[in-house]
């Protein structure tokens, strides 16, 4: 995309301030965003509600069609807040994509794989202690031999392809689209009159298909979310 994120040391360990600094801005875009939404609930919900209404409704949906009742309860406000967070972090580069001294300043920072794998890793997580929370230590381990003994490193193994690919499939996306676009920004500024006119045409139809696709795989990442707690709880 735009070159380096910029990165600073401090106690021996390298820290993203690409990362650091997005991250930040899009929690707060998030948090001011549901409050607007939600700071003046009516009992006949109009314009802004509206949309918190359906948001909090299509998140609970997910719970919903993936849990077990007795456990939706649970998930339901964790899934909203992950649906709402991964959304703004995918649709962030498509808007906020700032350089400075060849390094990227802003971007989406679920367009950098230690920010997606670190989602995915604290869903697994979550996942995993829900299921010794639900099963006990026992009966979580003994999951691992199900439907037989001999499937035990298949099972092992299966859970670390699902911290991979939930993590990686997010990245691939958000990153491909956004070096997608720096390449037809590229295009476009080539050849003057001549490439401009076609290439803002063809971003602003990018941008579109970019915010479907970053809206996509944020319901994907809930849904398998949903779906890996499940597992481990009914196991």
């Amino acid at each position: 995309m735009g070159g380096d994120a910029l990165t600073f040391k401090l106690f021996g360990l390298t820290f993203n301030t690409t990362n650091i600094v997005s991250g930040l801005i899009i929690y707060a875009i998030v948090f001011f965003t549901l409050y607007g939404m939600s700071r003046k609930i009516q009992m006949k919900p109009t314009g802004a509600q509206n949309v918190f209404e359906w948001l909090v409704d299509f998140t609970n949906g997910i719970v919903r069609s993936q849990m077990p009742a007795s456990e939706q309860g649970h998930y339901s406000f964790f899934a909203f807040v992950l649906f709402v967070f991964i959304f703004f972090a995918n649709q962030f580069g498509l808007i906020f994509q700032f350089h400075w001294n060849g390094a990227e300043v802003l971007r989406s920072p679920t367009a950098d794989p230690v920010v997606t794998l670190t989602l995915s890793l604290m869903v697994m997580v979550l996942a995993h202690a829900a299921g010794v929370a639900h099963n006990g230590l026992g009966g979580y381990l003994k999951g691992y031999t199900k439907p037989f003994t001999i499937m035990l490193p298949v099972n092992i193994i299966e859970d670390f392809a699902n911290f991979l690919t939930l993590g990686l499939r997010i990245f691939g996306n958000i990153f491909a689209g956004e070096l997608l676009m720096s390449l037809i920004a590229n295009m476009a500024f080539s050849h003057g009159a001549l490439t401009i006119i076609p290439g803002l045409l063809l971003e602003l139809a990018w941008q579109g298909f970019s915010v479907f696709i970053g809206s996509i795989q944020a319901y994907v990442f809930v849904t398998l979310t949903t779906v890996y707690i499940s597992r481990k709880i009914s196991e």
